[in-house]
């Protein structure tokens, strides 16, 4: 067989009367290892379990989930590989017009906050059948979040969603374990401790433990000062119980929101083994204790499963998929990040701790991939979230913890780092060598400053510029200023700028016309208009036009967003300046001064700043004064 059924047809096709799990999925169908929809389905089904796919499904039709009828043990529900809010609109809150994980590239084959829909139609369709909901959407959301769409701190998605549990972070082996408690007939709502997972539950439900310290800590808890919550060892503890602030006090209390953040960022590891609690009224959210993450072995029998690598044939009268394109000849080497990026929630969703698959498992899979009868010779990618962290950071992570007072790269790099990137480009040696593959890119962008770290740059750096590169390589310094790059998590502008210059003379030397493509950020908490016109000014010297620049858009989960709310720095709880919109607005138009549209904007911005002496004709202007510009014409 080829694609996993996704109505009743195909279903039959398999051999099927009744399927064991329906899978809902807010992006269209494509059995491809970088979708985890693909993933989840082909691991239930190498495990003995049939199951089938309704890919964004018609709200508006009372019967759209009964296509194969009821699933015998529960439904699973996704948005997809992109938070919806995210899919749909822009930082500055704009209706987008392309989707590209819908049929053709357009908008509006989901809908907003879809897993909320999601699970409303699951409860009309089939009442009380057990209902499971993972990914991005559901994973940033498992606590009480500040949601940019409506401006408020929303309840955990548990509640909105009426999901039994929520998985979160890497999941296949969470899922293979409710599925299996699920087929020996064990009901949902008892399993309330499976590691990996989050439940919303009432205290009678609790193990008894737990009941029993949250009987204890409560009224005390919610009686203090909001002010005492200044440091993690303030929150309520018994063992490995921690009781959060609630969803009402992050509400009203914007250090209660930092410190939560902090936590949850810093303690998201298999080793710390804790269990987070946070009330919702009468009800508690219980996250269950980080699963250990999948092992080499593990992750080279996910990735070894028969997948496609296409989007379903329904699709093809449609125009396709336009998110295929990018990845079905591209390989994932490895899972996880310890980048710390404040604007990032990787770290938060799959781990800091760098896990890789086997050189043999990858080698296999780009065999594959050469046999595809539309391959032409070129893997446009070997990477994950980074590229070049191929290998757990230091021997601590190598053991499966980190560290929870420091990140690993920021304020400074940790002096227990491990930077040795021979066993990653020995691996795309060996890739480039198999019959049928000419060329071997990195698209996943690599993290420079780590690159330029290893005694060895100079000759990794000749090898990636002479057979890794397809005319851009991709790097994100997202900033200059010293006091942004901070609050981002990011190392300074001087090791960009060294990274940059030895990238020049690499391809000098080579003879090669590569360029670097730097991705920027505007408007992130921290960045005042003095640090945009400080930023705009590097970009005229350094004789560069971004073609795109992301305005700071704050979405769940991240640190960044806990800032842009609490106007604070969850570690040091100190002030940190948030752009308005109006500020946002001109910080974002002074890094592309030039296009016409930006032309009224900059202007402002520099007249707000005392800056005008950057209009008119000097060595730094960034734009001609206007008066210039009449008299020209």
């Amino acid at each position: 067989m080829a694609h996993l059924p996704i109505n009743r047809s195909e279903m039959i096709a398999y051999g099927w009367d009744e399927l064991d799990f329906l899978f809902i999925s807010g992006d269209a169908y494509i059995d491809h290892p970088s979708f985890g929809c693909a993933i989840l389905t082909r691991l239930l089904v190498d495990a003995g379990y049939r199951v089938g796919i309704i890919a964004q499904p018609d709200v508006n039709d009372p019967q759209s989930l009964q296509l194969m009828g009821r699933p015998k043990l529960g439904v699973l529900a996704s948005s997809g590989v992109v938070d919806s809010m995210v899919n749909h609109y822009t930082a500055a809150k704009r209706k987008r017009s392309t989707d590209v994980y819908s049929p053709g590239g357009i908008s509006g084959f989901r809908p907003d906050r879809a897993l909320i829909r999601y699970g409303q139609m699951v409860r009309e369709q089939f009442g009380s059948i057990p209902l499971i909901i993972g990914g991005v959407e559901a994973g940033l959301r498992r606590f009480a979040h500040y949601d940019y769409w409506s401006n408020s701190v929303r309840n955990s998605i548990l509640q909105d969603s009426t999901a039994d549990i929520l998985i979160y972070g890497e999941g296949e082996n969470t899922l293979l374990e409710i599925a299996g408690f699920l087929a020996r007939g064990i009901p949902v709502k008892r399993l309330v401790a499976v590691k990996g997972t989050a439940v919303l539950v009432h205290q009678e439900q609790m193990p008894r433990q737990m009941a029993d310290f949250i009987g204890r800590v409560t009224e005390r808890f919610f009686e203090a000062d909001p002010e005492e919550l200044s440091k993690p060892v303030d929150l309520p503890r018994s063992g490995h119980l921690i009781l959060l602030p609630s969803a009402d006090q992050l509400r009203t209390n914007r250090v209660a929101y930092a410190v939560t953040s902090r936590m949850l960022e810093r303690y998201q590891d298999p080793a710390s083994a804790l269990t987070f609690i946070q009330a919702h009224r009468d009800r508690y959210v219980v996250q269950n204790p980080v699963r250990p993450y999948l092992t080499t072995s593990d992750l080279d029998h996910v990735y070894g499963l028969p997948y496609e690598r296409s989007e379903h044939p329904v699709y093809a009268k449609k125009g396709g998929v336009p998110a295929i394109e990018t990845v079905r000849f591209s390989i994932t080497a490895h899972r996880g990040c310890y980048g710390g990026c404040s604007f990032c929630a990787i770290g938060h969703h799959m781990g800091r701790i760098v896990r890789a698959r086997s050189d043999q498992s990858i080698l296999a899979e780009a065999e594959r991939i050469s046999q595809m009868p539309d391959f032409k010779g070129i893997i446009t990618d070997v990477g994950g979230p980074t590229a070049n962290f191929h290998a757990p950071a230091c021997e601590k992570q190598s053991n499966g913890a980190v560290c929870h007072e420091r990140a690993c790269l920021h304020p400074s790099p940790c002096k227990q780092l491990s930077v040795d990137h021979q066993a990653y480009f020995k691996l795309l040696d060996q890739i480039r060598a198999l019959p049928g593959i000419r060329k071997v890119f990195i698209s996943s962008g690599i993290r420079y400053d780590i690159f330029m770290a290893d005694p060895q740059a100079e000759r990794y750096l000749e090898t990636l510029c002479r057979y890794h590169i397809s005319g851009q390589l991709k790097i994100a310094p997202e900033h200059i200023s010293p006091s942004v790059l901070k609050a981002m998590g990011k190392p300074g502008v001087e090791t960009y700028n060294h990274f940059s210059e030895r990238y020049r003379l690499t391809n000098e030397r080579l003879k090669r016309r590569q360029f670097l493509v730097p991705y920027l950020i505007s408007g992130h908490p921290g960045s005042t208009l003095d640090d945009a016109i400080e930023l705009a000014l590097f970009l005229k010297r350094e004789k560069r036009v971004p073609e795109q620049v992301q305005d700071f858009y704050p979405t769940p989960g991240t640190l960044s967003t806990a800032m842009y709310y609490t106007g604070l720095d969850p570690f040091t709880l100190n002030p940190v300046h948030i752009p308005d919109e109006r500020e946002k607005r001109l910080q974002r138009a002074l890094l592309q001064p030039t296009l016409n549209k930006n032309r009224p904007l900059v202007i402002q911005a520099l007249q707000t700043a005392g800056r005008t002496d950057l209009i008119g004709r000097g060595p730094d202007a960034l734009i001609p004064d206007t008066n210039i510009m009449k008299r020209r014409r």
